[in-house]
């Protein structure tokens, strides 16, 4: 068992305990393969009738994936251990979304990116008042994976798209009010949870018996703008609409913009209109591999995790630098299938 995981056994429950707190439990390929023979080992033991993911101490629920091997390999390596990462690690995401017992996400703190990727799957999806949740890609030259095309072109109102561009962080209340949480739960009331999860109570009875009703969702208040502005497929359409509102809240949501990865921004609206068409998860993930394998090693990828975690300097230079100059062709380019030899395939 790797100490980066702790797993264990509670009564009739499985439970695996992301334990990387200084990195906000940011998930590496280790993790991700050990948690894979876990959920397998899991899926064929009588004895286990539920699966729990949760964190051990610190601020976050998983802050994401091992950015820093992801750059270190574009810029060594020619992206090939990324490429090694991303393939074990969505197959993880489809091995949950496809697993046959109930899982229990607990996303109490930071969820983001690759802690999307393991909590979205889960049937029950726990968000508390430390849930902050973001698929903040763009910012980093990236793109919403690990099943975000999936999850983000199925919530109502568009937005999905706006979390996808803006990379907008989320409370606990507003996961709820989007979908991405099932139940809203106080955390002190988490260990509770757990127990008589553990025990055998109904796990649907557990969660609504402790359940509190959360805030006012503040994202509710900018529903019927997120509709209108965000409407478009086109990333030039979304901007000039934007454009066309003085109000704060569009003025502010168009800075934002502003400052994301044009490539990415223009990869990840596409990605989801072609996975809304789509009629499998495993669909899903073979699209987002074939994307993964390439944005990984064009420039915007290792520039944007430079500007934002290395130097940390927030001044990323983008290439190419507008959106008018990220054409068709490199888009088709990059969605296009790889060799046979290479597709993603679940296990």
């Amino acid at each position: 068992m790797s100490e980066e995981l702790l797993i264990r056994r509670e009564g009739i429950a499985g439970v695996i305990s992301l334990n990387r707190p200084k990195a906000i439990h940011a998930l590496t390929l280790g993790m991700c393969q050990a948690m894979t023979a876990t959920l397998a080992e899991w899926a064929d033991d009588p004895d286990i009738k539920v699966v729990m993911i949760d964190h051990a101490e610190g601020r976050g629920f998983c802050s994401g994936g091992d950015i820093n091997l992801l750059r270190r390999s574009a810029l060594e390596d020619g992206g090939t251990a990324g490429r090694e990462f991303f393939f074990d690690e969505y197959r993880l995401n489809h091995q949950l979304f496809t697993y046959e017992k109930p899982v229990v996400s607990f996303m109490d703190g930071i969820t983001m990116g690759g802690g999307v990727g393991i909590s979205q799957p889960a049937k029950y999806r726990v968000a508390t008042e430390n849930t902050r949740f973001a698929m903040p890609e763009t910012g980093i030259g990236l793109f919403p994976d690990v099943g975000g095309g999936w999850y983000l072109s199925r919530l109502d109102g568009r937005v999905g798209q706006f979390l996808a561009l803006t990379g907008a962080r989320l409370d606990g209340s507003e996961c709820l009010w989007a979908a991405l949480a099932s139940h809203y739960l106080p955390s002190e009331t988490l260990p509770e949870a757990k127990q008589r999860i553990a025990a055998g109570h109904e796990i649907g009875g557990v969660l609504a018996a402790l359940a509190v009703t959360p805030p006012e969702p503040r994202i509710a208040a900018h529903g019927a703008a997120i509709r209108k502005h965000f409407a478009a497929d086109e990333l030039e359409s979304v901007l000039a609409s934007l454009e066309s509102d003085d109000g704060e809240w569009a003025v502010r949501e168009l800075a934002t913009l502003r400052t994301k990865s044009p490539q990415a921004c223009k990869v990840a609206l596409r990605q989801l209109a072609e996975s809304a068409r789509l009629e499998t998860f495993a669909q899903n993930m073979a699209m987002e591999y074939r994307i993964g394998s390439r944005v990984l090693t064009l420039p915007d990828f290792a520039e944007g995790v430079r500007a934002v975690i290395v130097d940390k300097d927030n001044a990323p230079q983008w290439n190419p630098d507008t959106p008018e100059h990220v054409t068709d062709e490199m888009l088709d380019a990059i969605f296009a299938p790889l060799p046979a030899e290479e597709e993603w395939k679940p296990i």
